[in-house]
């Protein structure tokens, strides 16, 4: 679960967002619950044939649009500007520093780890009696799932709220589907960031330009945008 102040003029304004992180034996998947069920609500519309999508059930399905695969040598971020799939790779993390002190959170015994990524200090709680180095979002590399991590002003922090096997997810579990990071184009994490904020005034135009019409009241509405650029606080503080 992931809990932030996404505005720092909204400094009241809480978000939440339930991630999956799925576990195999060489890797792990990190996205949205709400894009999993958005996407496979979006696709039965979508096959329907109509040239109308009515979006009435999907809008309230709001999420992160980002699919990240963490391995034991680096992580893959993908996500899609307008049509097309982008992906760049990034080293995992390996300036962690392991501090001797132990916590319980959900009943599960963790070892503090400390870092300083991407402009933000992070407080990590990991544990070795699950030992798969993975964890949310970007962050991965310690010898054990990270349960819970926050960054000091505790303006994002990241915590496990239920572990399932997968032995016990048969017909439940929506898997993470190939469509979310096969044949996607390789670019820099820079690059990505100046090719979504291109396509955002586009987006529109683009549908409509293939005969997609979209409808519900979400047409056009007010959107705030200079509150949220001015006080807006990325997860990611620096390059």
């Amino acid at each position: 679960m992931l809990q932030c102040k996404p505005n720092s003029l909204s400094p009241d304004y809480v978000y939440k967002e339930l991630f999956s992180l799925q576990i195999s034996d060489r890797r792990a998947f990190f996205i949205s619950e709400n894009k999993l069920k958005f996407d496979s609500l979006f696709t039965t519309e979508y096959n329907k044939g109509n040239a109308k999508i009515d979006l009435t059930n999907l809008s309230s399905l709001k999420s992160s649009s980002y699919v990240i695969i963490q391995t034991n040598d680096d992580f893959k971020y993908y996500t899609t500007v307008g049509m097309t799939l982008l992906t760049y790779t990034t080293p995992i993390i390996d300036k962690w520093n392991l501090i001797d002190e132990t916590k319980v959170i959900n009943s599960i015994v963790c070892e503090k780890a400390e870092v300083r990524y991407k402009g933000r200090d992070w407080i990590a709680w990991y544990s070795t009696q699950i030992p798969f180095p993975y964890g949310p979002y970007k962050f991965s590399g310690l010898p054990g799932l990270i349960v819970k991590i926050t960054d000091r002003t505790g303006d994002y922090d990241f915590e496990l709220v239920r572990s399932i096997p997968s032995s016990k997810l048969k017909g439940k579990l929506v898997s993470v589907s190939g469509i979310y990071y096969k044949n996607a184009k390789i670019t820099t994490s820079k690059d990505l960031i100046e090719a979504k904020e291109n396509f955002k005034a586009n987006a529109k135009h683009e549908f409509e330009s293939m005969g997609t019409q979209f409808f519900n009241d979400q047409k056009e509405k007010p959107r705030k945008n200079e509150t949220r650029k001015n006080g807006f606080n990325p997860i990611e503080l620096e390059d």
